[in-house]
């Protein structure tokens, strides 16, 4: 479907690494959002720093961008919640059939 699965957060290049190694290695790039401070998360609107227990976590959420740079499709989940992998799948083979991915 010709997508990119990237990983952004806040956490640090080095904590980056230690959870790769945690998790035996992933199949796609880690970004990190660490300076300047969620940049890339509050231009996206996912960083609420109060909004969570602990100060200064942005919102887990699933972005998918299409082609011309515009987001195609959001959503927002609960810190503690796994994003549905068939869900997003479902969106990436939509937006294949209706052409930003062609």
């Amino acid at each position: 479907m010709n997508a990119q699965v990237l990983g952004v957060s806040t956490d640090t290049v080095f904590s980056h690494i230690a959870y790769q190694k945690q998790l035996g290695g992933l199949q796609f790039p880690l970004g990190s959002d660490r300076w300047p401070y969620a940049e890339t998360a509050s231009t996206y609107g996912i960083f609420p720093p109060t909004k969570h227990q602990i100060p200064f976590i942005n919102d887990r959420a699933v972005f998918i961008v299409d082609t011309a740079g515009k987001i195609a499709w959001a959503k927002v989940y609960e810190l503690r919640q796994q994003p549905d992998n068939s869900e997003i799948l479902a969106e990436l083979k939509k937006l294949a059939l209706s052409g930003p991915f062609r």
